[in-house]
């Protein structure tokens, strides 16, 4: 169960530390959309990627959805049809607008849409303010599974804002690069670190919020392995594209050369070489590529050929878990989305003999996205948010540049499939 403060702590004070993190995370999905044009609110270039508007608003079909119908007495819906508009993928809650669409939505504008979200706002802390003692600790459960659903629709945001500008052949800035450019890596960057063989406690096990995927704890057997120290940089994947590493059918899993050739993939998503420098689409706008940061945007598929290439692997997410540890956690030497760099940076310091462990890229694991021995879904709508997609999609670790930092934790289970590329993901080499 999600708690914000010790079991001890008066009921009032849970209330008004509850009202103000449910207003700063919703701030915070606004502020993200500050920099567009309302142009930009209504754009849906490829069907992965949903219309900023779409986001403002499905987050708040949320919490209108499973927590105001819930609590609320006859509860009267801010307009009918939007719920049939703005559920994702809730088969329980009703019909949806095809996701393939979103961008046909002209309508509602995008002032109706944030006229949704304050409202809905202020019936939820109206809620918070007046519901019962007794009734408290059920909603302080829902509202923080919205909050955190609220928050990974801050970072698909950002995925998604940068795919919509890079698409425009006028390169639009998003927001001004504040980094100076950096050269030169830590001296063990590329050494490896070496863990035991033995049994491992694997999972979410704190009486804080986690999502169900991450439970229960379970043991799993490790045998004798290493992870590198830092991640994968840009020069080494350019070194990999320029020796031949696209053509080479010896390095790809036979599902990723078919991807591969289908689809005519070269180099990550974003690069482009012009008059022989290497360039990447940023939401700082076009940027020659910075060798020693970490490389980003590229499939499970192009992970994995790169490994081989190398004659190493992928960690499995377990291997991953066990290196990162669980105790002293110090989320501020991650590059995450508080940070708006909005793109990989450079390592700070080490984590547990590990640089950018946490932040700046999603790490591809070469585990599938399985539920854990004992894993049981929710009943009702909410047990659709993570059991139905255990299946063809690849798990990744550690969060990126666009996470919120109160949002990630080492037992934190991303996934995908294997051949999405435009979240901020990259590569830690394993032996």
């Amino acid at each position: 169960m999600a708690q914000l403060t010790h079991e001890n702590t008066s009921i009032e004070t849970k209330k008004d530390l509850l009202q103000s993190k449910y207003k700063r995370i919703r701030k915070q999905t606004e502020n993200l959309c500050a920099p567009l044009s309302v142009e930009d609110y209504l754009m849906q270039p490829i069907d992965d990627v949903s219309p900023p508007k779409w986001h403002l608003a499905h987050s708040t079909w949320f919490f209108e959805t499973f927590i105001l119908k819930e609590f609320v007495t006859e509860y009267e819906e801010f307009h009918p049809e939007y719920s049939y508009l703005f559920n994702s993928y809730y088969r329980a809650a009703g019909d949806r607008w095809s996701r393939s669409k979103r961008g046909d939505l002209s309508r509602p504008c995008v002032k109706d849409i944030y006229k949704f979200r304050h409202t809905v706002d202020d019936r939820i802390l109206s809620l918070i303010r007046s519901i019962p003692s007794e009734s408290f600790p059920e909603l302080e459960k829902l509202l923080m599974l919205g909050l955190n659903h609220e928050q990974q629709h801050q970072e698909l945001l950002i995925y998604d804002i940068k795919y919509i500008l890079a698409s425009n052949p006028m390169n639009p800035v998003y927001v001004e690069k504040s980094e100076s450019d950096f050269r030169g890596l830590p001296g063990d960057y590329f050494d490896y670190v070496n863990y035991p063989e033995g049994v491992y406690d694997i999972g979410h096990e704190k009486d804080s919020f986690a999502f169900d995927n991450e439970m229960p704890v379970n043991k799993q057997f490790l045998q004798d392995y290493s992870l590198r120290k830092g991640l994968v940089t840009n020069s080494e994947y350019i070194k990999f594209i320029e020796s031949g590493g696209y053509e080479d059918f010896k390095f790809w899993l036979d599902d990723g050369w078919t991807w591969k050739e289908a689809n005519q993939i070269a180099s990550p998503l974003y690069w482009e070489k012009i008059d022989g420098r290497w360039m990447e689409s940023t939401l700082h706008g076009m940027q020659e590529i910075n060798p020693d940061l970490p490389v980003t945007h590229i499939s499970f598929y192009e992970a994995e050929a790169f490994a081989t290439a190398a004659g190493k692997r992928l960690p499995t997410e377990f291997e991953w878990e066990i290196a990162a540890g669980k105790e002293g956690l110090d989320l501020m030497i991650g590059n995450f989305a508080e940070d708006k760099t909005y793109h990989p940076s450079v390592p700070k310091k080490k984590f547990n003999e590990l640089y950018q462990i946490l932040g700046d890229v999603w790490e591809w694991t070469h585990s599938c996205y399985l539920p854990y021995r004992g894993y049981k879904c929710a009943e009702g709508a909410l047990g659709e948010y993570n059991g139905k997609f255990m299946i063809n999609q690849m798990v990744l670790r550690g969060g990126s540049c666009a996470t919120p930092r109160d949002h990630i934790r080492i037992t934190y289970r991303n996934f995908f499939h294997p051949d999405k590329r435009w979240a901020f993901t990259g590569i830690r080499l394993a032996e």
